[in-house]
């Protein structure tokens, strides 16, 4: 993440990029189109060098023997990895495609950001002045010193403060965790996670809800529940941690809700995600 605080192409871009050579035909791009669900077009590259890209819609007026130099487009848009991903999207939007390929300083492929990675890049997002807004407002309620920290989380650790997650949203945080492409938790830790000085018996006299010692997980529910999906044991987060253990609502509410671990989260099918049943109520109204 850059200093300003804008993630950059580099972050969500694909860098692992199927591509085709100048001298492949219509008739073997087309059945690779065709037997795959994931592409629609390929950039032509000779060896590390972007040529051209060439997409379904180019092949379709082409006989079967021409080579991809004589039918894909050699004016082409790309991405630097540098760019910030909401100029990439302005780009994506305004010419129609669908796919930017992503060239460094000596004009070679490093990857392709597509308009499903620039999507993704605005959901869920934690960003620091996301983290430090709830390290002012936690001080803030409860009168305790807070500081932020960035380190590993063991997912085990960590206790939920939401019961559910939408199975749309979740293939997303999968996609994005298959590709290094996950945003941070933003993590509480209620008193220094067990540090020399407390013990479990300090936190029992402390009289606060049943998991205090452990992580309280604030936000990125979605990518817990997909790194546990996929085995990943760990992940990057943000942690504010609080010096003193406090009281926390959110804690009474796993509590109340009893969310001990990941496990206990409820996947939600796609048709009851909220916004669905908005679209599908005013459908009926039209109707």
């Amino acid at each position: 993440m850059e200093a300003d605080g804008e993630p950059r192409v580099q972050e969500y871009m694909t860098s692992d990029v199927a591509t085709v050579s100048p001298d492949d035909t219509v008739a073997n791009v087309a059945r690779r189109i065709a037997e795959s669900d994931e592409y629609s077009g390929f950039p032509v590259c000779e060896g590390r060098r972007v040529d051209g890209f060439v997409s379904a819609r180019d092949l379709l007026l082409a006989d079967d023997h021409e080579p991809m130099f004589r039918v894909m487009s050699d004016d082409i848009l790309v991405a630097h990895p540098e760019m910030a991903v909401q100029d990439a999207a302005r780009v994506i939007l305004r010419s129609g495609i669908q796919k930017l390929p992503v060239v460094d300083d000596a004009g070679h492929l490093v990857g392709i950001i597509s308009n499903a990675d620039v999507i993704r890049s605005q959901i869920e997002r934690a960003t620091p002045s996301k983290v430090d807004k709830l390290t002012r407002t936690l001080e803030s309620i409860h009168d305790v010193t807070a500081r932020e920290e960035r380190r590993e989380v063991v997912i085990e650790d960590l206790i939920p403060t939401q019961g559910t997650v939408y199975a749309d949203e979740l293939e997303g945080r999968t996609y994005e965790l298959k590709r290094g492409l996950a945003e941070p938790l933003v993590v509480i830790d209620n008193g220094g996670t067990m540090s020399a000085q407390a013990t479990v018996t300090d936190f029992a006299d402390a009289e606060l809800p049943d998991h205090p010692h452990k992580l309280l997980l604030a936000d990125g529910h979605h990518r817990v529940k997909a790194a546990e999906q996929l085995a990943v044991e760990s992940m990057d987060a943000y942690v504010i941690v609080l010096d003193d253990p406090v009281d926390l609502g959110m804690a009474k509410t796993a509590d109340a809700e009893n969310l001990s671990s990941i496990a206990d989260i409820e996947i939600v099918d796609y048709a009851r995600h909220p916004l669905v049943e908005t679209t599908e109520r005013l459908q009926g109204e039209e109707e």
